[in-house]
């Protein structure tokens, strides 16, 4: 965990996850659901999310309303990471 992020930080993150994690893995191309860090421009961040595993990353615009993942869920980060095929599937 970062220095910047508590032990409180990454509960409350986790248990934002656990309750809308089913509603996510219902959507298409969803993979996973975990805890970590966000990732802009490559670059791993001190910011706690709940990170969303897809197959790829689809344009917001070519999916359906159900599918489309939301930025922010009860006032946690929310971050899409392309995770490809896991083997296996």
């Amino acid at each position: 965990m970062s220095s910047n992020s508590s032990q409180a930080d990454y509960e409350r993150v986790k248990s934002v996850k656990e309750v809308h994690e089913r509603e996510l893995l219902a959507k298409q191309n969803v993979l996973g659901v975990g805890v970590g860090y966000k990732v802009v421009e490559g670059m791993r961040t001190d910011i706690l999310a709940i990170i969303v595993m897809v197959r790829e990353k689809v344009v917001e615009g070519l999916l359906q309303r159900e599918d489309i993942i939301p930025r922010e869920i009860d006032g946690v980060p929310v971050d899409v990471q392309e995770v490809g095929e896991f083997l296996g599937e």
